[in-house]
């Protein structure tokens, strides 16, 4: 792996059409989970080797078991009721309520996401960044009329993610990243979900990144603001890099990184996951020059805004081609 401006994806890779048409089989009912599992085999494999081939230094499972960000984590913690299981598109959200206090299950406390990772480890030689959905965005998904507290329950799902990171260090896991992705949504309540990350990351000792977006479901964010909302809250965040998405929004949020006192690392957005148009090397290459007057290289990871499920694979591929290029030619005149 590169020492200097490492390049990564943030989590998700494209789905592709036939995987799309086949994942709404089976959540109607027509394809075996033996035969999804297998499918699902061969469509990692194939997103680790592009990652790979694009030159990517620390790589992902691409996301691609999971019917959404949401649905793939609460279907597997004891407590949430989901009286409909089928779906009639696998993006859809489950009408997912509380039942009780969620927990973690006694017989899987991984949630399955330890054997997701081992599939992937076992692939690949380069770095893995596992992700999941954080504890304040899975709440926000949830009818809770158990507790008069909406706090109680953000709690309750951290104590399970905890138990689920802790399996995945167990299984091997270095680089854990936990997702916000309707934090932004609601910047009043950072203090409440720098609490929760921290219930999940305080006793599990792995490189813990934490990845904050505007949104991006069908490549649309869901809302729009500045970056500000974190600070001073996320400084006392047990997490080492921070995600964040650069290219879409432009880099007017740079000044309030190095104005908040963050000394940790940077994962910095350069290419826009938002639209089809492929940046060029030379663009990455300005974006990064233009970051490193207020981070230093060494605490800079190069990566897309967000996660690439929405793009088209051939398109995908070719932003991540320029962004490691663009990483390549600041890097040379660094080293």
């Amino acid at each position: 792996m590169n020492e200097l401006l490492p390049t990564a994806v943030v989590g998700s890779w494209p789905v592709p059409e036939w995987l799309e048409r086949l994942k709404t089989d089976w959540f109607r009912s027509r394809m075996s989970r033996t035969q999804l599992d297998e499918i699902h085999d061969v469509a990692v494999t194939a997103a680790i080797k592009e990652q790979e081939l694009a030159g990517i230094d620390i790589v992902s499972d691409g996301e691609l078991r999971r019917d959404n960000d949401v649905d793939y984590l609460l279907a597997r913690i004891p407590g949430i009721a989901i009286p409909q299981t089928g779906k009639d598109f696998y993006y859809d959200y489950y009408d997912a309520s509380v039942a009780t206090t969620p927990r973690p299950p006694a017989s899987a406390p991984g949630l399955g996401l330890d054997t997701d990772f081992a599939f992937t480890r076992a692939r690949t030689d380069r770095p893995v960044k596992f992700s999941f959905t954080g504890p304040f965005s899975l709440a926000r998904r949830v009818t809770d009329t158990v507790h008069r507290d909406p706090a109680e329950l953000v709690r309750a799902i951290a104590h399970v993610l905890a138990d689920a990171a802790a399996a995945l260090r167990d299984a091997g896991a270095q680089l854990l990243q936990i997702d916000e992705p309707f934090l932004a949504g609601h910047p009043e309540q950072i203090e409440l979900a720098v609490e929760a990350i921290n219930i999940v990351t305080r006793d599990v000792d792995v490189s813990w990144a934490l990845h904050v977006c505007y949104g991006n479901r069908y490549a649309r964010p869901l809302w729009e603001g500045h970056y500000d909302f974190l600070f001073p809250a996320v400084l006392d965040a047990r997490v080492d890099t921070l995600v964040l998405e650069f290219a879409r929004k432009g880099d007017e949020d740079l000044p309030v990184i190095e104005r908040s006192g963050w000394d940790r690392a940077i994962g910095l957005g350069v290419v826009d996951v938002k639209s089809r148009t492929v940046e060029t090397p030379e663009v990455v290459e300005a974006r990064i020059r233009h970051a490193l007057e207020f981070v230093p290289a060494e605490r800079l990871v190069i990566n897309p805004d967000c996660g690439l499920r929405n793009l088209p694979t051939a398109v995908a591929t070719a932003k991540l081609r320029a962004m490691v290029d663009g990483a390549a030619k600041v890097r040379a005149t660094l080293t």
